[in-house]
């Protein structure tokens, strides 16, 4: 249903923050005047996942603890629960990474920047001795801010160390009103075409290829029968046609063809695998190129 992304400096408070939301998103749809779907609420961090602070003191062990929380976040997405994640969330590549995941599930999103000074952080970092003193300020340099100015982030709502609560009824608007952007292209998942689908446009061209300059070498309506009961009418030009013609206008045609192995579709849409499919498809390439 909603996906909200906490980002902020080490030990800024985002876990107090994460609470208070919960908190407050649990009493909105448990009031009787709440009218919407059943919804759930839950809190993803590194703590629910077990990731030690530590993950943070070298990139190689970070990048990992990165891609778990990534994927729990993914299996944890549904249309009904509000799923809030409490973590650095630093880095804009990854929040941008997050927001298409949501996207492409559909989902309304939201980022909650939790701001504190380096100073009042660097203090609480030490009364809890989270993040280890030198990983505490490569964080620190390290963080990207998030900005309304940019889709993956918006709509942000910012709360300061001193607020005591949070904005929760602009919150609430942004997960129940909000509007839900399509996936995004690059996030859409293609299908792949059959393993043997090059075989299947090799064999059926070749064979069309053959059957059209054995019958009707001076063109006309030629019936090509293909595997069964299938037939397929062709309508050439009133003029001898030649086999190099054919075989040009076929390797066009195959090579068009072959990109949508891989892509899944060409210019003119998707593309079916079966044989009756592209043969009528190279039946029509030849009747407008001939």
């Amino acid at each position: 249903m909603a996906l909200i992304t906490l980002s902020g400096y080490p030990s800024s408070g985002k876990s107090t923050r994460a609470a208070q939301i919960s908190d407050y998103l649990q009493a909105r749809l448990a009031d009787p005047q709440y009218q919407g779907p059943r919804l759930s609420v839950e809190v993803l961090s590194d703590d629910v996942l077990n990731l030690p602070r530590s993950v943070y003191n070298e990139s190689r062990s970070e990048k990992p603890a990165r891609g778990s929380l990534f994927t729990a976040m993914q299996r944890q997405m549904a249309a009904d629960k509000i799923l809030i994640v409490d973590s650095l969330n630093y880095i804009k590549g990854f929040r941008y990474q997050m927001y298409c995941a949501a996207r492409e599930m559909k989902l309304r999103v939201c980022t909650v920047y939790v701001v504190a000074p380096a100073d009042v952080c660097r203090e609480w970092n030490a009364s809890r001795e989270a993040y280890s003193p030198e990983t505490f300020e490569n964080l620190l340099m390290r963080y990207e801010e998030p900005s309304s100015m940019v889709r993956w982030d918006s709509p942000l709502f910012t709360v300061l160390w001193e607020d005591a609560e949070i904005p929760g009824a602009g919150i609430w608007d942004a997960l129940t009103k909000g509007a839900i952007k399509p996936p995004n292209a690059a996030s859409l998942s293609v299908a792949k075409a059959p393993t043997d689908a090059l075989h299947v446009l090799e064999q059926t061209t070749t064979g069309m290829v053959s059957t059209i300059y054995a019958e009707a070498p001076s063109g006309g309506q030629v019936v090509v029968s293909l595997s069964g009961s299938i037939k397929l009418g062709v309508t050439l030009p009133p003029r001898n046609v030649t086999l190099a013609e054919l075989q040009r206008l076929k390797r066009q045609f195959v090579t068009i063809h072959k990109k949508a192995i891989t892509l899944g579709s060409t210019e003119k849409g998707r593309v079916d695998w079966d044989e009756e499919s592209i043969a009528r498809k190279f039946g029509v390439f030849l009747e407008e190129h001939l």
